[in-house]
Order: structure tokens, then sequence, then C-alpha cells
């Protein structure tokens, strides 16, 4: 009878989940956070984190960390400029405009790059338990792509499905016969799938969740001028991002979760708001958001996590 007393009188033991928005290259700046905290804590991410989540390229980050182990010097090589001149390459956008029938991008580079890194590992191969988000389009539903329920799932699929934006790259058919895209027209914050997840996979433990964003569009747009916009319009106003938007998902795993959810995010300032800007400018701009990131939540995420 003591010991039961002890037991449900004793602190619950804790689980740390690592949750990672989509957003293009401005996933970058999770990687920018992310090392600053490997620097702080004297620990890799891939250590300090039970189970990973991610939406686009926040679930290619998460796949890095979970399924191969790597530290953040590691991912900014994945990043590199060489590596999104190639995941970017031969766009069929160069001389028209967002109404030609293909996506903006062939998709063959990315894959290279992206098999370059992964190779042959399966979902089942991670290091740690991971998911990424996409949705299925015939059956049209999102899909949670896990190292614990898909484990024959290639990583290079999951990847390449979970950031195949639309518009940007074409609709993935993954290794199970499934049509998948960008995970992020249902929850570009995959927070609360993740602390749902957690519960599911450890259910005697207390969860805690980091969430980074990627920069939230903060610039105004004018109502009444609005009104008169069609498709060429509302496309040159990031209606794809607007489609992406998180802050209501931010709002619902905080009243969720409380204490035990924090979230690095701010506006993007000068950060483009295309997800496909890789020129020096908004290189340097993703950058410095990231940095500023760790100067406002540095502290703050160190005390989180008890490191």
């Amino acid at each position: 009878m003591r010991r039961f007393l002890e037991y449900f009188n004793s602190p619950k033991k804790t689980k740390l989940i690592l949750s990672l928005d989509g957003g293009g290259v401005r996933a970058i700046a999770e990687v920018v956070f992310l090392k600053q905290l490997e620097i702080a804590s004297g620990r890799k991410i891939f250590d300090l984190f039970d189970f990973f989540i991610g939406t686009s390229a926040g679930g290619i980050n998460a796949l890095h960390f979970a399924g191969r182990g790597s530290d953040c010097f590691e991912l900014e090589e994945f990043w590199s400029k060489e590596n999104l001149a190639k995941t970017m390459s031969k766009s069929f956008w160069d001389n028209a405009s967002f109404l030609q029938t293909k996506p903006k991008y062939d998709g063959i580079g990315k894959r290279d790059v992206l098999l370059e890194y992964f190779r042959d590992q399966s979902l089942g191969e991670a290091k740690k338990s991971v998911a990424v988000l996409a949705y299925d389009v015939e059956s049209r539903k999102p899909r949670l792509l896990s190292s614990y329920d898909s484990p024959g799932i290639k990583m290079v699929s999951a990847a390449s499905a979970t950031s195949a934006a639309p518009i940007y790259y074409s609709t993935q058919e993954i290794d199970d016969g499934t049509w998948l895209i960008d995970g992020g027209i249902v929850a570009n914050n995959p927070s609360l799938l993740g602390y749902s997840e957690a519960k599911k996979l450890f259910p005697d433990y207390e969860i805690k969740v980091l969430s980074i964003g990627t920069g939230i569009n903060r610039r105004k747009i004018n109502g009444k001028n609005s009104a008169k916009w069609g498709a060429i319009n509302w496309f040159n106003h990031d209606i794809l991002g607007i489609m992406l938007e998180s802050s209501m998902f931010d709002e619902i795993a905080s009243d969720l979760m409380g204490e035990n959810y924090l979230r690095v995010n701010s506006s993007t300032g000068l950060v483009n708001r295309r997800m496909d800007d890789t020129s020096e400018v908004n290189l340097e701009r993703i950058n410095l958001m990231g940095m500023e990131w760790w100067s406002d939540f540095g502290d703050q995420t160190l005390d989180f996590l008890n490191v």
C-alpha cells in the first residue's frame, strides 16, 4: 500500500517533444535557433528530445534529427546554398505565371538531395520516434507518416510527401501507392498532433512540447481592395501563406498544455514571405530571425527543458 501511494504521489516523469513548422527556406531559422540550444546546453538536439514531429520543411528537419541523429551543424550543411539550388532547379515559371499547368519545380533535384542524405533508410530505422504530416489527396484526409505506424515507408518518400507544397511541387506517390501533398494545408504547426501522439506513445509520462515556427506574415491586407481580387491578385498577396497560418493552433495548444507548451516564433519582419526565396539577402535575414529568437526565447527554452 505504501508503494502504491508513493507511486501516485511522486512527480511524473517527463517526455520532451520537438515540433517544427513548415515554411520552405524559412525553416532554416529553426536550425539556427536549435544550433544555439545545442551550444548552450552542450547536448545534441537528438539527445534532448524523445519524440520529433514536423510539417513540410520542418518535417525534413525532424527526420534529420530523429532519423539520422544529425546535429545542427550537419543540418546547416543540408540547407546549404548548393543544396537549395538543386532543390529548386528547373523552374517551369521562368517566363510564365502560376496559371501554368505544371508545378513551379520538377522535384528531381529535391529528390536527389534527399537521397544523398537519407539513402534507402526507412522510417522504422529511425533512431528515435518521429512523425511527419502529409495530406492524402485521394482519401481527402491528413496522413501521419511515422516510425511506429508506417515503418516500411522510406524516409525519402516521407520527406518528399510532407514538403510537396501545392503549386511549388507535384503530388507525391509514396511506397504504399498513396498520393500525398504537404501537410501544411491542414496543420502547419503540428504541435497538437505531436502532443496527441506522445500521449499514446508515453501514457505514463508528463508531456512537454517545444514548438518552433518559421515566422508569421503580419503584413496588412487592404480589405476593401481584396474584395475585387481574383486568383492572380490573391496569389500575389500570399494566399498560400494565409492558408498555412498557424496562430490558431498555437492558441489551442497553449490552452490545452499550459506551462508544458513553449512556442518560439515571431513576425517574419523583413524576411520574404515566399517559401522559395534563396537570395543572399533573404537567407541572411532568415539567419538573423533565428538568432533573434534565441535572444528572445533562449533562457526560457533552457528553463523549459531543464538543461
